[in-house]
Formats: C-alpha cells, sequence, structure tokens
C-alpha cells in the first residue's frame, strides 16, 4: 500500500473516471481533495478508493442515481490511443473508438464541474479545448509529457511558465526513454511498476489545476 504524504483535506472528493494507476489522482489528493477512482481494469497499486467498472456506464449510473451530487469535480482520462500519433507505431488509431465525445457529454450532463485530460492531438483535431496545455518542465520536472486539459469553467487562474526544453546533457526525459523505472520517478510516480507509469501522467499537473478550481470557485460569486 502506498504510504499517502500528510496534506489538509479541503473537504471536497474528486471522481477520477479511467483512473490508471493513479498518477493525476495522486495530484488531486496532493492538492487536497480526496479521491475515488474508476478504470475498466484492475488496479492492484492505485493509492486510493477504487471501483472496476466501465467508467461511461459508472458515471451515467451515478448521475441517474443522484451518487454525483456527492462529488466536487468529476475528471476523466478518457483513452487516448485513437488520438496519440504513437499508437501508430504498433497499429492504428482507426482502430480505437472515440471515447472523449460520449464521456465529455456525460460529464455535462452529470451537472459538476469537469476536467477532461488527454494528448495534445485530440486538441489540434477540435475533439477538446485546449484550457490548460501542461508539459513537465513548468513544474520544474525532469519529463517532456504535454498533456491537454478542457475544463467546464474554460481555464484561467495563475499563469505557468512557458515549457523549456534544453537540450544536450540537461535535455528532459521523453516517454520512449529507455530507464522506465528512472522517467516513472522523474514523473513523481514513485509507487506504480514500469507498465503502469507507460500510461501515466505526472502528479504536478492536477495538483495544479486542482488549486486553480479551488481558487476560481471559491471567488465565484453565489448565484
Amino acid at each position: 500500500m502506498t504510504q499517502l504524504p500528510a496534506r489538509p483535506w479541503n473537504g471536497l472528493t474528486v471522481l477520477d473516471l479511467c483512473c490508471g494507476a493513479g498518477g493525476l489522482s495522486m495530484g488531486y489528493y496532493l492538492a487536497g481533495f480526496n479521491v475515488v477512482g474508476v478504470d475498466l481494469h484492475p488496479m492492484p497499486n492505485y493509492p486510493f478508493e477504487f471501483h472496476q467498472a466501465d467508467a461511461l456506464e459508472y458515471l451515467a449510473a451515478i448521475t441517474e442515481s443522484g451518487e454525483i451530487e456527492k462529488y466536487a469535480l468529476s475528471h476523466a482520462s478518457w483513452p487516448c490511443q485513437g488520438k496519440a500519433r504513437v499508437t501508430d507505431w504498433r497499429g492504428s488509431r482507426a482502430d480505437h473508438p472515440d471515447l472523449i465525445t460520449p464521456g465529455k457529454e456525460l460529464q455535462q450532463a452529470s451537472g459538476r464541474p469537469w476536467v477532461i485530460e488527454n494528448v495534445p492531438e485530440a486538441a489540434w483535431d477540435g475533439t477538446l479545448r485546449p484550457d490548460y496545455i501542461l508539459c513537465g518542465s513548468q513544474f520544474g520536472l525532469r519529463v517532456r509529457r504535454h498533456r491537454v486539459f478542457e475544463t467546464s469553467w474554460g481555464g484561467g487562474g495563475e499563469l505557468l511558465p512557458p515549457c523549456w526544453h534544453p537540450t544536450g546533457r540537461n535535455k528532459l526525459m521523453a516517454f520512449e526513454h529507455k530507464d522506465e523505472r528512472a522517467y516513472a520517478d522523474a514523473m513523481g510516480c514513485t509507487w506504480m511498476n514500469k507498465t503502469e507509469a507507460r500510461q501515466a501522467v505526472p502528479p504536478a499537473y492536477t495538483e495544479w489545476i486542482g488549486r486553480q478550481f479551488l481558487a476560481l470557485h471559491s471567488a465565484a460569486p453565489a448565484a
């Protein structure tokens, strides 16, 4: 079991759909949220409450039942294989269905604030609006792992420095880095095995996004 770092709880809970082994879940935890994860596959190293289920079906069911109301925010990392160029190394992107579109529709219908994370290609083709585009270098990480985030609140908040991609000896680790253990640790996903980390995203991204959510929503006038 992962030893979780101490942090103050803000009293809110995030639902993390397609959570994988919990890279982005950990970010929300570090921002002060409790986290509940849902994934189609077993995730024995996931460090928070976990439900093995189809994420689309799970979200539809708890929206209908009203259970969704206990969550301050839903986050989804809908599978990216149909968008990512790296899929073409091993097959065809056309072989993978688009789950972002129906997933987004369900998140919108839930009535709760939401976040969707995916590869930059999902913004290039117009599937997602790039409210935030994040890179490890913006958080002082030695990893180059760009991800795009669309949010129900449209972005905004604290400004981050631009990406910085040094060359030579100090260059950032890329996805295909040959030392997968070192890459996982550099992302901050130290509790994952190498296979889990291949699909992971640094916790720093959602730690920052979670704090933007808190700042922007606490500043919003009451309805």
